[in-house]
C-alpha cells in the first residue's frame, strides 16, 4: 500500500489540476466556510451553490444570520429539504452571538459544540479556515478508503467507523490538512464515483487500488443494511374563500417543523375526495363553512424522504365562509401572498403547478 504522505501529494496533486472553483473555497472565513458546510449535507453542490450565494449576500456574517427571523431563513432555506438545518443554522449563529460575541469559535470542541454540526463539519471547517490537523469522513471517504484498501467491513456499524476513523487520520497530510480534506472531497465527487467511477481516465490512485486489482470496486463500500421506508398519506385542503386561503404552520416532533402549509388530514391509506368529504375530521373541520364546491385535486408524485415516502393529494375546495374556530386555527392568507410563506418543497411543487 502507498505510503501515507504518497496518497497526500497524489491527490492534492490532481486537486491542483482537477478541483472545482467554487465560492466558499476562496475564503478562510470560518462562518463561510461553515454556511457551506451546512448547506451541502444533503445537497448536490450544483444545487447548493445557489442557496450559498443566496444566504451570503442576505446574512454577511453571522450577526446578520442571528438577528433574522426564523420565517426568513426557512424562506431563503425554501426548496433545499431537511429543515432542520436551517433551523440549527440560526440557533447556532444566535449561540455565537451569545457565547463567543459574534465571533466565530476557533477550536474543534467549540465549533462541534454548535446546533447541527457533527465530526464531519467540524473537521471541515477547522482544517480549511484554521488548518487544524482533523480528517473529514463522510459518504465520498468512506467510498475512497473502502476501495483503496477493498475493505469488506460495513460502513454503518460501530466499529466500521471507528476503522474507518483510524484510516482517514492516517492517510491526512497534516501540514496541509484543509487542502488534503477538499482533495478528498473533490476526488470522491468528480473521479471515485458511486457508479461508473473513472478509474482508468484519471484516478491518480488506481496502480495500487486493491478493489481495483481485485475487481469489487463496484461492491465497495459495503453497507449492513438500509432503513425501511415507511408510507404516509397526507390530504391537503386548499381552502379559498373570498380570494383567502388557511395555512397552518407545522409544529415541532415531526417533518417540516416550522415551515407552512394548508390544512391537513392524514390517513392510513389514499382516499378519494368522497370518502374524504365523509370523514369526521373533515366533517368536523368544514361542516359550518357553508355549501363546499369540490374544484379539482391534484395528486403529486410520491415524495420520497430519508425514511418515509410521503402521498400527497391536493384538494381546492371553495368555501362559502370562514368559520371562528377555522380562523383561530389557521392563518388568512391572499391567495397572491401563498409565495411569500416558507413552504415544503412538496407544497412548493402544487403551487407552481
Amino acid at each position: 500500500m502507498l505510503a501515507d504522505r504518497e496518497v497526500a501529494f497524489r491527490l492534492e496533486e490532481w486537486y491542483a489540476r482537477r478541483g472545482r472553483d467554487l465560492p466558499w473555497r476562496r475564503t478562510r472565513d470560518p462562518y463561510r466556510i461553515w454556511l457551506s458546510e451546512i448547506i451541502l449535507q444533503q445537497t448536490r453542490v450544483a444545487q447548493g451553490e445557489a442557496y450559498y450565494l443566496r444566504f451570503e449576500e442576505e446574512f454577511p456574517d453571522v450577526r446578520a444570520l442571528a438577528a433574522a427571523p426564523e420565517d426568513r431563513v426557512l424562506k431563503c432555506w425554501q426548496g433545499l429539504g431537511y429543515y432542520s438545518r436551517a433551523r440549527n443554522l440560526l440557533t447556532a449563529a444566535r449561540l455565537i452571538v451569545e457565547r463567543h460575541g459574534g465571533i466565530f469559535p476557533t477550536d474543534y470542541a467549540a465549533v462541534r459544540a454548535l446546533p447541527g454540526v457533527g465530526d464531519y463539519t467540524a473537521a471541515a471547517v477547522c482544517s480549511i479556515a484554521f488548518d487544524e490537523p482533523r480528517a473529514v469522513l463522510d459518504g465520498n471517504v468512506f467510498r475512497i478508503l473502502s476501495r483503496l484498501y477493498d475493505l469488506e467491513e460495513p460502513i454503518d456499524t460501530a466499529s466500521g467507523r471507528r476503522r474507518f476513523a483510524g484510516l482517514a487520520d492516517a492517510l491526512l497530510d497534516r501540514a496541509h490538512p484543509g487542502l488534503y480534506n477538499q482533495a478528498m472531497m473533490d476526488f470522491g465527487a468528480l473521479c471515485c464515483l458511486p457508479a461508473q467511477p473513472r478509474c482508468e481516465e484519471e484516478c491518480p490512485l488506481r496502480d495500487r487500488c486493491l478493489a481495483r486489482a481485485a475487481g469489487t470496486v463496484d461492491r465497495r463500500p459495503v453497507k449492513q443494511g438500509r432503513a425501511s421506508v415507511a408510507p404516509r398519506y397526507f390530504n391537503y385542503l386548499h381552502l379559498t374563500c373570498g380570494g383567502e386561503s388557511l395555512l397552518a404552520r407545522r409544529e415541532a416532533g415531526d417533518i417540516w417543523q416550522g415551515l407552512y402549509e394548508f390544512p391537513l388530514i392524514e390517513s392510513d391509506r389514499p382516499l378519494e375526495y368522497a370518502e374524504l368529504a365523509a370523514d369526521d375530521r373533515f366533517r368536523t373541520l368544514l361542516g359550518a363553512c357553508g355549501p363546499l364546491h369540490h374544484a379539482g385535486s391534484v395528486a403529486l408524485p410520491v415524495h420520497r424522504l430519508s425514511h418515509r415516502a410521503i402521498h400527497a393529494v391536493f384538494h381546492r375546495i371553495e368555501c362559502a365562509r370562514w368559520t371562528e374556530e377555522l380562523l383561530l386555527r389557521y392563518r388568512r392568507v391572499r391567495q397572491e401572498e401563498l409565495g411569500d410563506y416558507a413552504v415544503s418543497r412538496l407544497t412548493e411543487r402544487y403551487l407552481s403547478r
